[in-house]
């Protein structure tokens, strides 16, 4: 199932970047513009949601297939090093809003100064020279309006989506008893918008509760932890 799903995610990110970047005009005025950069966003999303899925063994039970997957997650969405975020990822897991989580502002929790904290901790020089080379290639294809447009834009902003709903929503300041032991909050049950505002990620105690469970049985959990009035 895992597999099956992270290809869906794999293959519309792609088609629908490559249709968006050959065919769609940027256009304020168009339905078809919107509607292809909003989904170019969700399916960014999806990207690192795979990636993250990877990190907790989610994605598929062989383990080569899981890490393949997690690598292909990660580069495809900005360049970023799996290595380097699932290293990052079991601190946070142990320290989860504490001052040794490296996704936790624990001194200025204002949210643009967090997100910055947040970006400037993954952002390396590699992963620049890869997404400046992956630019040059693509302006072989289309104009460099689009590329920002459909390509680079959808990535900053799925960036800010995850943070907001997985880090910055879950883990600010004040913590509450509720939240033991994880220092996260929770999305209230809506599960059509706890699946299109972050994939369940809104869900996060639940994750931080059982981290193996993948994005799409996350709801599975809350319904657990609701009738045990954990959440």
């Amino acid at each position: 199932m895992g597999v099956f799903i992270a290809i869906i995610i794999f293959s519309f990110w792609l088609l629908n970047l490559g249709y968006s970047l050959l065919y769609v005009t940027v256009d304020l005025y168009s339905f078809s513009f919107y509607f292809h950069f909003l989904l170019q966003i969700f399916l960014y999303t999806g990207l690192f949601i795979t990636g993250h899925d990877a990190m907790h063994d989610s994605v598929s039970p062989n383990p080569m297939i899981n890490k393949i997957s997690g690598y292909l997650a990660c580069f495809l969405f900005a360049g970023m090093s799996y290595s380097k975020l699932i290293n990052n990822h079991r601190k946070h897991h142990a320290f989860a809003g504490t001052r040794n989580d490296p996704d936790y502002s624990e001194g200025n929790q204002n949210i643009v100064v967090w997100f910055m904290r947040f970006m400037f901790r993954y952002v390396s020089i590699t992963q620049i020279i890869i997404m400046a080379v992956l630019f040059n290639l693509l302006k072989f294809i289309t104009s460099e309006t689009s590329i920002w447009i459909f390509w680079a834009a959808p990535a900053v902003l799925a960036s800010f989506q995850l943070f907001y709903f997985g880090t910055y929503i879950p883990h600010r300041l004040p913590h509450t008893e509720k939240m033991f032991p994880y220092n996260s909050r929770t999305q209230k049950k809506n599960f059509i918008l706890a699946f299109f505002s972050c994939y369940f990620f809104g869900y996060h105690y639940e994750h931080h509760y059982s981290p193996q469970t993948p994005w799409w049985n996350l709801y599975k959990i809350k319904n657990v932890l609701l009738k045990e009035g954990k959440v």
